[in-house]
């Protein structure tokens, strides 16, 4: 994936960071990133659900995934006050049940 590409992702979201700062809810830091990455010329879904299959059967729960900009990076987001592991590990099993190339787990605290 081009640096570029990426680094206009990034910028987005530090200007998202930066006007708003720490300490709102995770809803609010969403909505503002779609807007901003809209406003930059990204395709962006928000709240996307992604069948999960097991064995080669279709899970009746979906999961959900908080933002993907143009179909091939998933945004994470967080508003937490103590980052865990964890949520490493979800993004990357987000990428593998997902047609997703690239993930960023954000923290917006």
């Amino acid at each position: 994936m081009d640096r570029n590409y990426t680094y206009r992702i990034l910028k987005c979201l530090y200007e998202v960071h930066s006007q708003l700062g720490p300490g709102l809810l995770e809803s609010i830091y969403e909505e503002a990133v779609v807007q901003e990455l809209s406003d930059n010329g990204f395709e962006v879904s928000r709240q996307v659900n992604i069948p999960v299959r097991y064995k080669g059967r279709k899970i009746a729960a979906d999961l959900r995934l908080d933002v993907i900009v143009d179909n091939k990076v998933i945004l994470e987001l967080k508003s937490v006050s103590e980052y865990k592991s964890v949520f490493e590990k979800q993004l990357y099993t987000y990428l593998r049940l997902s047609d997703c190339e690239l993930g960023y787990v954000v923290n917006f605290n």
